[in-house]
C-alpha cells in the first residue's frame, strides 16, 4: 500500500492498533501519524472495536485530544491496577512494560481502566465506542527474553514471565469484538 491508502472498514468486525518506535508527538516528520490519528477518528465514528496496544494506546488517546510525553525507557515486567473491565478477565496483573512515552491525559471520552506506579494512564476504555487501550505488551512472552535483554537492556527481578498471563488481553478483545460479553 502507499502512503494514505488502507483497506475498506466497511466488513471490518475488529482493529488492533499495535506498537511502534516511533512516538505520536513526531506527526511533523512522520505524516502516517495523522493518518493514523484520523483512522483512530474513524473508528470511534463508526463504533469498530478497536484495541490500542503500546503506540496503539498512545495514539488513539492522542487522536482524542490527549497529551503524551517522553519519560525515558521502561523495560520489565511491571504490576499494574487493573479495573474490573472485561478486556481483562482473567488477565493477571503482571504485565510486560516497554515503552517510552507514556499518556498524561486521556483523550476525549476515555476512561482511565489500568495504571502502574510509572504510567498512571496505562490503560483506558471509550465511554460509549468498543474502543479500549493498554500501554502494555500483551503479545511479548518469555521467548522475547534474551532479546528484550540485548536490545533494551530489560531488567526484571521482582517478577516473573510465569506471572503473565500470555495472550489473554487479545483473546479478550476477540471475544469482545465478536460481541460476546461472557
Amino acid at each position: 500500500m502507499l502512503a494514505g491508502e488502507r483497506i475498506s472498514l466497511d466488513d471490518v468486525g475488529g482493529v488492533v492498533l499495535t506498537g511502534s518506535t516511533a512516538a505520536v508527538y513526531e506527526s511533523d516528520s512522520r505524516l502516517w501519524i495523522s493518518e493514523q490519528e484520523a483512522l483512530v477518528r474513524e473508528l470511534v465514528d463508526r463504533e469498530i472495536p478497536t484495541l490500542g496496544v503500546c503506540f496503539g494506546h498512545q495514539v488513539v488517546n492522542s487522536a482524542l485530544g490527549g497529551t503524551v510525553k517522553e519519560v525515558g525507557t521502561t523495560a520489565t515486567l511491571v504490576e499494574a491496577t487493573l479495573a474490573d473491565d472485561p478486556l481483562f478477565d482473567g488477565v493477571d496483573p503482571i504485565v510486560v512494560s516497554l515503552h517510552s512515552d507514556v499518556v498524561t491525559e486521556p483523550g476525549a471520552d476515555m476512561e482511565v481502566i489500568a495504571s502502574a506506579d510509572h504510567a498512571r494512564v496505562f490503560g483506558t476504555r471509550h465511554n460509549s465506542a468498543p474502543l479500549w487501550t493498554v500501554q502494555f505488551h500483551p503479545g511479548i512472552t518469555a521467548a522475547h527474553r534474551e532479546n528484550l535483554v540485548t536490545d533494551f537492556g530489560w531488567e526484571s527481578e521482582q517478577f516473573s514471565f510465569e506471572d503473565v498471563s500470555e495472550g489473554r488481553v487479545f483473546e479478550n478483545f476477540v471475544r469482545l469484538a465478536a460481541g460476546e460479553t461472557t
